[in-house]
């Protein structure tokens, strides 16, 4: 987090015309400064900007702030990448400052040497002579340097030595480098030399924005030993298998827009965003995998999916699906026209194009029985065999179970196959019963239990009150993983505007009631982080519990096929609750003491 008299510097100098004009243009009336609006199309200006007071309102729209509001609301930007935003352009310096941590991290060297190593190939792309040839492939590709810097985009020059030769400069260790993959070790036992040679650089970046790694995608001729696209190796800082390319830019318009396109390479992200598609990822030359899904899903359950059209593509794509599937997301498929990618649509259409193939996005069934009727697979019995063993994967895969019995009465529809035996072949004999209250509990067999609910009105009840903490939890855990839906409903109200002072008028009564409660009881607390780790830890907890809950209902009722993999997810997810770094004992007590401190002061009213 940042200090809060860091904030206030940085807003106290900051020139917040100069900022917002840097988006929007302004032309100066009496002691205000007058546009028009960036959030609603208009004709006559409505939007102000008023320096005196450092605050903007649009009378079009209704919005309104200060410059952090004005970044996180029009560029989608977190509140502490907006300060820092502004801090780099009123010349103070901002550092975040991590409480309750009593130790070092280890693993910092390897953070500031790839820092070190991102600063170097950016001044060698935008500042150094010799980067023109890459500064033309990035224009000729529809990459401004507006673009290009928000990605952080580099240059490796076509040296076999100028990065170890500026990083010997900096002191900066040898080894460390080669684990992370900036030099290799010359077969000839000379000295090592630059990994990265004649790319452009994209840096590779943790949802935080700390940089963990690099690619490298080739400006001249492939070659033997010299790829298009070259990854960092993994380190002990860098997971590809758990990173999403463009995540940390994009989280806050995955929220606002509620959904998520998932594309194949560093080039479509940044195309992408270039034409103003801001809500792209994508995974890093290997296929998605659960953690990858996992990510996804704190920020949304709706995932469009731009691959390539290709037999490969197609496969990947289907892949992708069922491994989102798995993990209770809704995948969608979008088809561009054969011999186009993403990159290239974004370049010759813009952002229309872009969001029109989404818009004709089916679903991953949808997609796939598409392909089965065009090559003749319901035409006859036998036929419809086959193509109930290739569904047969995409059933098993879905996790919601509303999406599921939608699959399988489709899937019963067109096949001819029944049902109950569609259920016993995918290896449930019924589809899972929605969860319910205790107090809707029946003694008639074991239900997922609810539980939890101290730990959310604890949570919520800290974020409403401290502000600040509100993106660190939408980094941990997502609306869904709140039992109670009053509780969801003002989560994702924060979420979507960290600086809420009331809820929209169609929310519902009891959320709205529950918010002006929480905000009519501010809570002094000695230590925040240690109540936001062990409320959020309990609720993660409890999201796992709930999934165990029902795996111990899938196991009673499974086949002998599906009984291992259950078995197998049962003892990862008891791994992942056994690795949660809370003291169950004591954020009872923090909790038990805050309804305590709480009851006491109604009390006294």
């Amino acid at each position: 987090m940042i200090p809060d008299d860091v904030v206030e510097e940085v807003r106290a100098r900051a020139d917040i015309v100069g900022v917002i004009g840097e988006f929007v243009q302004l032309k100066k009336a009496g002691r205000e400064f007058r546009g028009l609006s960036p959030f609603k199309k208009e004709k006559t200006p409505s939007f102000y900007v008023i320096p005196a007071k450092a605050f903007f309102h649009d009378f079009s729209s209704g919005e309104s702030g200060d410059v952090f509001s004005f970044l996180m609301k029009h560029q989608g930007m977190s509140f502490v990448d907006a300060v820092k935003y502004v801090g780099a352009r009123s010349g103070v310096d901002v550092r975040e400052v991590r409480r309750g941590r009593g130790r070092e991290d280890p693993w910092r060297p390897y953070y500031e040497a790839s820092a070190h190593a991102n600063a170097f190939f950016r001044e060698r792309l935008w500042e150094w002579e010799g980067g023109g040839a890459a500064r033309a492939y990035l224009e000729g590709r529809g990459i401004g340097r507006e673009a290009g810097e928000r990605f952080g985009l580099g240059f490796a020059p076509d040296d076999w030595g100028a990065f170890r030769e500026a990083a010997s400069v900096h002191g900066l260790d040898q080894e460390i480098l080669l684990e992370l993959g900036l030099l290799k070790k010359s077969e000839k036992g000379g000295e090592p030399y630059d990994a990265f040679r004649n790319r452009i650089v994209f840096p590779i970046e943790s949802v935080s924005g700390r940089v963990l790694a690099f690619g490298g995608r080739l400006l001249g001729k492939e070659g033997k030993g010299s790829p298009k696209y070259l990854n960092s190796p993994e380190s002990p800082i860098f997971h590809k298998g758990e990173v999403l390319y463009g995540l940390g830019w994009a989280r806050n318009h995955i929220r606002r827009d509620a959904s998520v396109m998932v594309v194949e390479g560093f080039m479509d992200v940044v195309s992408l965003a270039a034409v103003d598609v801001r809500n792209v990822v994508a995974p890093l030359g290997t296929s998605l995998t659960e953690a990858h899904a996992r990510l996804l899903k704190r920020y949304t359950t709706q995932v469009h999916l731009l691959f390539d059209s290709d037999p490969a593509g197609q496969r990947a794509t289907f892949k992708a699906a069922d491994t989102l599937l798995e993990q209770g997301l809704h995948p969608a498929v979008v088809t561009l026209p054969d011999g186009e990618d993403p990159d290239s649509v974004a370049r010759s259409g813009g952002a229309d194009a872009i969001r029109g193939f989404v818009s004709q996005a089916v679903d991953v069934m949808d997609r796939k029985v598409a392909m089965l009727e065009e090559l003749g697979y319901f035409e006859s019995n036998l036929k419809k065999i086959r193509a109930r063993d290739k569904l047969l994967v995409t059933l098993r895969a879905a996790r919601d179970p509303s999406l599921r019995d939608i699959y399988v009465a489709r899937v019963a529809e067109l096949t001819g196959v029944r049902r109950e035996t569609l259920l016993e072949q995918i290896g449930t004999s019924s589809i899972r019963p929605p969860r319910r209250s205790s107090a809707a509990a029946t003694p008639t067999g074991p239900l997922p239990r609810f539980r939890g609910l101290g730990e959310e009105t604890g949570l919520l009840r800290l974020l409403v009150n401290n502000r600040e903490w509100i993106e660190k939890a939408a980094e941990r855990i997502g609306p869904s993983d709140l039992e109670d839906g009053v509780n969801r409903v003002i989560f994702e109200a924060l979420i979507a505007s960290p600086d809420l002072v009331s809820l929209p008028e169609a929310t519902m009564p009891e959320a709205v009631q529950r918010f002006e409660e929480l905000r009519a009881h501010p809570e002094s607390l000695a230590d925040p982080a240690r109540v936001f780790d062990d409320t959020v830890a309990k609720i993660e907890g409890n999201r796992i519990s709930r999934r165990l809950d029902a795996l111990e209902v899938e196991i009673r009722r499974s086949g002998t096929g599906e009984l291992r993999r259950l078995i197998r997810d049962k003892e990862e997810l008891m791994k992942e609750r056994q690795a949660l770094p809370v003291d169950w004992r004591r954020s009872g007590r923090v909790l038990s003491n805050l309804g305590r401190k709480r009851q006491g002061g109604e009390d006294r009213k």
